[in-house]
């Protein structure tokens, strides 16, 4: 056995050499990875022993991508290119033996090789887009020549993983083999070839574009369907414009294109938001209570309500395979639980997104009942009842009546104080905020939010939660509304002033999607439902300061039943049961009489001014968010907007965005806001001692 570097072994079968990878923890290519690749080809390809080689990773991996520790840092020879090229152009033929993950420059690694042989284990795939890149090692122009345009464009463009079987339909990999040793499915396979005389098959060489016909409708459809639903984002496009090339060019001449254009994303700043955006996500997960302690055991799970939220909860929880126990005030109300949970499912198999025995073996892990007692064996509860305090309070009283000891006591509250909630029982050390966001079993954000008297242990059970249902998480602190709705209340207000100080709310939803969300702020609160907000300031008004701008309009809305898209009408029409609203007179109507009982005389607002306005309340309120430690770090407030919010991922969040425009422009901006509204526009004292010492906010990540 040799070693040549540490991270690549090698070692010889009789004629096969098996070079394995181990770059724990996840065989990432690193330098080291790079050279030990580059010089395993050349001494097998010097020696005349060789017959063959077999590339084969340790641990849970082939080759897991890019080294996320070399992100940002000057490149290091040799470059992944040159290792594919040097693989591919290989006189003796290279199996990759592929279990487990091979992403992005792991899977063009394997398509540099000769043949592919994959365990079931094997994920495939080339996400590069996720972070505002391309595939860049030869990936945009071996793969449509391998398995064509249509499958490589959606593979590329979607980011998403496939397993081996479908990686076998596609023809990504040759074979499948059984059992769990990859190498040694990978000398087997390289043993046939050897008693073959197999020669190398080069993916360069490969046919799938031959349909030139073909290959171009699918270029262009998309280059249509990308244009529609990339909203703005960079790289997407360059994925076409490098298959196109593909499709057009020799393979040299292609690769070199490719280059061109992943260096074009490389500098983009999108690349940065993004990235910005993944390590966030990472670092979110790491919250202080998760290194101090072990999470408690969750085999079983109570939800206390059946509607929308909870049926939501409930399906997340039953898709991570743990049964639920769902309680309701009575069999009516239960047994709209269940068919709300039914539902979900059932839409999944009309579409042919799940088998009907599928959903039987779901639903299997659920049961009800109108007993509180029927919670008393579950390891955790979630409580989503109507959003009001007393309410919550009582069923916390019952939960602290019949549940175990160390069964962790959640609330789905979007805005109350959890240590009041927590006050209701005789156990606050279990009480805990897990804020999910509608739809439930989509929406991918939870806020855990830490009351004062909370265990350690139940913090880190709810981050271990977050992570079997698939979510991501974001530790909060205890104030109304947390970070997300805090936050929230605040731009939101700063939209209604706009709108009633001469701004359209249809300008303002424009304004805000050009900025590169998916809907304005009217169109969420359609969606939402007016009513939500309503209750919500109602709520408020008591603690309301006097002397704040309190804009009306809203009000005016509700008063008449207009919520939004399940009324038919809010901000915007919603004809015949419409999904998507069109402009209202009648509410224009109501602003301008609104406008004129609050003696304000419109003004215009450009595109630019709507935006500036609402990101700068935004960025403030969020600056206060982390002055006051709800939030840990700016990044957490990133995390929050990216997943919960709508905010667009390429730009990184709200906060890194800030940055990114230089927090004194930010600074100012507020000042000059302050002149019409000082009390609205107070600058955070975070953001004015960052300003004052020139840093940014990245700089309270670490």
């Amino acid at each position: 056995m040799t070693t040549s570097p540490a991270s690549v072994r090698t070692r010889r079968h009789d004629d096969i050499l098996l070079v394995t990878i181990d770059n724990p923890p996840v065989n990432a290519l690193g330098v080291d990875v790079r050279r030990g690749l580059a010089s395993a080809i050349e001494a097998a390809e010097a020696d005349p022993a060789v017959k063959a080689i077999v590339l084969a990773g340790a641990g849970r991996n082939f080759l897991g991508g890019a080294d996320i520790r070399e992100f940002g840092k000057p490149p290091q020879a040799p470059a992944l290119p040159d290792v594919c090229d040097r693989i591919e152009a290989c006189a003796k033929p290279v199996v990759a033996a592929i279990h487990g993950a091979a992403l992005g420059g792991g899977l063009e690694v394997a398509l540099g090789a000769h043949y592919r042989v994959a365990l079931g284990t094997a994920r495939l795939g080339l996400p590069e887009v996720l972070l505002g890149l391309l595939p860049g090692a030869g990936g945009t122009q071996r793969t449509p020549r391998l398995i064509g345009a249509a499958a490589a464009l959606d593979l590329m463009l979607g980011g998403r993983h496939v397993g081996a079987a479908e990686a076998a339909a596609l023809g990504l990999v040759d074979r499948l083999a059984e059992g769990e040793d990859a190498a040694a499915a990978g000398l087997a396979y390289a043993r046939e070839l050897v008693d073959a005389g197999a020669a190398p098959r080069r993916t360069r060489e490969a046919a799938a574009l031959s349909d030139r016909a073909a290959a171009q409708a699918a270029i262009d459809a998309a280059r249509a369907e990308t244009g529609k639903k990339a909203r703005g984002l960079f790289s997407p496009m360059k994925i076409v414009d490098a298959v196109q090339g593909a499709l057009d060019s020799s393979f040299d001449d292609g690769l070199a294109l490719e280059r061109k254009l992943f260096l074009e994303c490389l500098d983009s700043p999108q690349r940065a938001g993004l990235v910005h955006a993944f390590f966030s996500e990472r670092e979110a997960a790491k919250a202080p209570e998760t290194r101090s302690a072990r999470p408690r055991p969750i085999a079983g799970v109570g939800i206390v309500g059946g509607g929308t939220m909870g049926a939501g909860i409930a399906v997340a929880v039953l898709d991570a395979g743990l049964p639920v126990v769902m309680i309701e005030r009575d069999e009516e109300a239960l047994a709209r639980g269940r068919a709300n949970v039914e539902k979900v499912y059932a839409g999944l198999v009309a579409k042919g997104r799940m088998q009907p025995q599928a959903m039987d073996a779901v639903m299997a892990l659920w049961r009800g009942s109108t007993a509180y007692d029927a919670l008393s064996g579950v390891d955790l509860v979630i409580e989503a009842v109507f959003e009001d305090m007393a309410v919550k309070q009582d069923v916390f009283k019952e939960l602290d009546r019949v549940c175990k000891p160390g069964a962790v006591l959640a609330t789905n509250t979007s805005y109350l104080d959890i240590d009041r909630i927590a006050a209701a029982t005789g156990r606050p050390q279990d009480v805990i905020g897990l804020h999910f966001f509608s739809p439930a079993n989509i929406m991918k954000l939870l806020e855990i939010v830490v009351p004062a008297r909370v265990a350690a242990d139940v913090v880190a059970t709810a981050f271990e939660l977050a992570k079997k249902l698939g979510k991501t998480a974001v530790r909060a602190g205890v104030c109304d509304g947390f970070i997300g709705n805090r936050v929230l209340a605040v731009y939101g207000a700063a939209a209604q002033a706009m709108m009633e100080d001469g701004a359209s709310p249809y300008q303002i939803d424009k304004a805000v999607r050009g900025f590169g969300y998916p809907m304005g702020p009217f169109q969420v609160s359609d969606l939402a439902g007016g009513d939500i907000g309503w209750a919500t300031r109602k709520r408020r008004a008591a603690t309301r300061d006097p002397k704040a701008r309190y804009v009306q309009i809203p009000d005016r809305l509700c008063e008449r039943g207009w919520f939004g898209q399940k009324t038919g009408r809010g901000y915007y029409l919603y004809p015949d049961g419409a999904r998507v609203g069109t402009p209202d007179p009648e509410v224009e109507a109501i602003i301008d009489a609104e406008r004129l009982r609050a003696g304000v005389a419109p003004k215009h607002f450009t595109d630019d001014e709507i935006v500036r306005r609402y990101l700068a309340a935004m960025i403030n309120e969020g600056a206060n968010v982390v002055h006051q430690k709800i939030a840990l770090r700016p990044l957490d407030v990133d995390v929050t907007f990216v997943h919960g919010y709508g905010f667009p991922r390429y730009r990184g969040g709200p906060m890194h965005y800030a940055d990114t425009v230089g927090l004194p422009k930010i600074l100012d901006d507020i000042r000059e806001f302050a002149k019409e509204d000082p009390l609205f526009w107070q600058p955070s004292p975070l953001l004015v001692d960052l300003v004052a010492r020139g840093a940014n906010f990245a700089s309270l990540n670490t």
